[in-house]
């Protein structure tokens, strides 16, 4: 009896795993146009406020260069 507790468990929480990272796109905060290339399966967007999906209210120089050299570990020159 409890070798059926434990399978139903692993199943549930196999279920639960999957729900829970569910490949789901909406997430993604990418412009139209944006995103997968031809051959690529990653979410990649170019840099700059036209490529979001939600623009910020302001964006200026340092921004820019912040959103070009992600994922650089190094800051922008210009901080």
């Amino acid at each position: 009896m409890s070798l059926i507790k434990l399978a139903l468990a692993g199943v549930a929480g196999y279920a639960l795993y999957k729900y829970v990272n569910a490949e789901n796109t909406d997430r993604v905060a990418l412009a139209s146009g944006e995103g997968a290339h031809s051959g690529s399966f990653a979410q990649v967007r170019n840099s700059g406020p036209e490529a979001m999906r939600d623009k910020p209210p302001q964006w200026q120089k340092v921004d820019e260069l912040s959103d070009q050299s992600f994922p650089a570990s190094d800051p922008p020159a210009t901080y």
